[in-house]
């Protein structure tokens, strides 16, 4: 099967030129870009007037953190022209373990988007994590045979690397000795420290926050995957990176993004079309996002309108706008007039499915769980940044004659991360600040990277509510007030994802975040992906686990109290 694009303005990702031109596709593959005529083609669609661009890539993305399954995902970001991604299972992985990755694969075959793996390299993240499974260097080995895994996930163990740990190692040898990608995250981590983890063979980084850091890195050679999600979003920090010579060495990706946000604002396309509202050259930052996303991640003959290139088509009514037409994947038009097509999902093997959706492992809690014990008025706080992962550590002085710590005056919340996956009562309790919240209680067991029930509340009562509601839907996210529960949104799939299409998805999610404004969150923060980094052990400055307070760039445990 022959189809001829005739007419179009053609994008040419290698000399950031457009010709008008034809392009010529057979099957899967072009075969051709040039003085093609309808002779040569079954099927001929004229796209005069219309911008022809390669499908873009995000080069980094959690998929259980848009809480969609693949097939749900796709539905949404293919339409706005991503015809690829590569995804790190190691939500799941830290939930399910092996199997989880093996779910991932098989609920992504045969859907109108490429999901490429890479293995999830720290399960559990941490020392300081208790996840549902322990994977080895041994446990990966045979997943790499997989055609659709090209390599290993991010390398966020980096006192590990740079102090050989031997698993850790492991896992780096295996990788580099079968050629596979190595993904890097190390956030603030520079000079010598630096020089040693990249001589590894870790490839890339998506966790700079400051030019300064991502300049370093490219200097160095790596790969700078610059990232715009719900939570953290490090575009305006980093707009010098669409200039030469930085824009050569980097990417675009998302990393998380929920789906309200990939509904109203798009995915890729967003990060372009806001780089070319900053005065930024679309031709440079789609360049970013195909071609480069490509070659970052080894992926040979993906990410250009040339022969021989993969036939990821975007057919685009306006240029810096990114307001894409028609998407064709692998040669098939799957999106017509900004409308995805109808496909079925797959099927997923029945053992696979009940390992997934039995997550919850924890008895009832009460309100003695919750209970701080006073040692000293001074205690250290959680203060969450506004549109970052990052953390920082305050002193406060609390007093636990009111509400045991709890001042929302000076909004001081109180912090719970409860281990859900195998009962081992362990419970960390603490204090956040930065969240807002005025009344009741948010509880999640979207909690990176373990994925633990995190309940943070401005009341106990509330707080106990939530978690046992959380419990009885095997995952998900609640809120309470007064007692009683005000919004709730399941997510059976590993307290992860859920199977409803996006759009139920996007408004039950839009539905929750609103209830949570009203309970008094900052309206500069999205109160869900904030509060679940906020357990993220391998983030700077100070997050929270299971078994209490983690100072990160000491990498060891710390008390509450001063």
């Amino acid at each position: 099967m022959r189809t001829l694009l005739k007419n179009g303005y053609v994008i040419n990702v290698f000399t950031d030129e457009i010709e008008k031109t034809n392009v010529l596709i057979e099957d899967d593959k072009i075969i051709g870009v040039g003085e093609y005529t309808e002779d040569d083609a079954d099927v001929t669609e004229d796209v005069s007037g219309k911008y022809v661009c390669p499908g873009f890539i995000d080069g980094h993305i959690h998929i259980e953190s848009t809480m969609l399954l693949p097939s749900g995902l796709a539905s949404v970001c293919v339409p706005h022209g991503t015809t690829s991604v590569i995804a790190d299972p190691h939500e799941i992985a830290n939930v399910c373990g092996v199997d989880g990755i093996k779910f991932m694969l098989e609920a992504s075959e045969g859907i109108p988007l490429g999901v490429y793996i890479v293995l999830p390299s720290c399960v559990p993240a941490t020392p300081f994590d208790e996840s549902g499974a322990v994977l080895k260097a041994e446990d990966l080995e045979r997943l790499y045979k997989h055609e659709r895994v090209i390599g290993l996930g991010e390398m966020m163990n980096y006192p590990g690397v740079i102090h050989g740990d031997v698993d850790v190692h492991a896992k780096l040898s295996s990788a580099f000795s079968k050629n596979k990608v190595i993904n890097g995250h190390a956030p603030l981590l520079t000079g010598k420290d630096l020089d040693k983890y990249i001589s590894y063979g870790i490839n890339d980084d998506h966790e700079c926050s400051s030019i300064a850091e991502a300049k370093e890195r490219i200097k160095k050679g790596q790969w700078i995957m610059l990232r715009e999600g719900t939570a953290a979003k490090n575009l305006a920090d980093l707009l010098d990176l669409f200039e030469e010579p930085y824009n050569r060495r980097t990417i675009l990706v998302t990393d998380d993004r929920h789906p309200a946000d990939l509904i109203e604002e798009g995915h890729i396309d967003n990060i372009i079309r806001t780089a070319a509202a900053n005065g930024k050259n679309v031709l440079t930052a789609i360049r970013m996002a195909t071609i480069q996303a490509a070659q970052c991640m080894r992926l040979q003959y993906l990410g250009a309108i040339a022969p021989g290139y993969k036939a990821d088509v975007l057919v685009l009514d306006e240029l810096d706008t990114v307001k894409v037409k028609d998407v064709f994947k692998s040669g098939k038009k799957v999106v017509e007039n900004g409308k995805i097509k109808e496909f079925s999902p797959p099927k997923i093997a029945t053992r696979l499915l009940n390992k997934v959706k039995s997550s919850f492992k924890l008895k009832v809690l009460t309100k003695d769980d919750f209970f701080i014990k006073p040692e000293s008025q001074l205690c250290r706080v959680i203060e969450v940044i506004p549109n970052q992962i990052l953390t920082n550590e305050v002193i406060r002085k609390i007093d636990f004659e009111k509400k045991n710590g709890i001042d929302t005056d000076v909004d001081t919340l109180k912090l719970a991360v409860i281990e859900r996956h195998n009962n081992t009562g362990h419970i960390g309790l603490g204090y956040v600040t930065g969240i807002g919240l005025k009344d009741g209680a948010i509880a999640s067991s979207v909690a990176h990277d373990s994925h633990n029930l995190i309940v943070v509340g401005a009341n106990d009562e509330d707080m106990v509510i939530a978690a046992n509601r959380i419990r009885e839907l095997g995952g998900g996210y609640v809120a309470v007030k007064n007692e009683q529960i005000i919004a709730e949104m399941p997510l059976p799939f590993g307290g992860l994802m859920s199977d409803l299409d996006a759009f139920k998805v996007s408004n039950i999610n839009k539905e929750l975040r609103d209830s949570l404004y009203n309970l008094g969150v900052s309206d500069d923060i999205d109160p869900l992906m904030t509060m679940a980094f906020v357990s993220l052990p391998v983030i700077p400055i100070v997050k929270m686990s299971t078994y209490g307070l983690i100072d990160v760039g000491k990498w060891q445990k710390v008390s509450l109290f001063v």
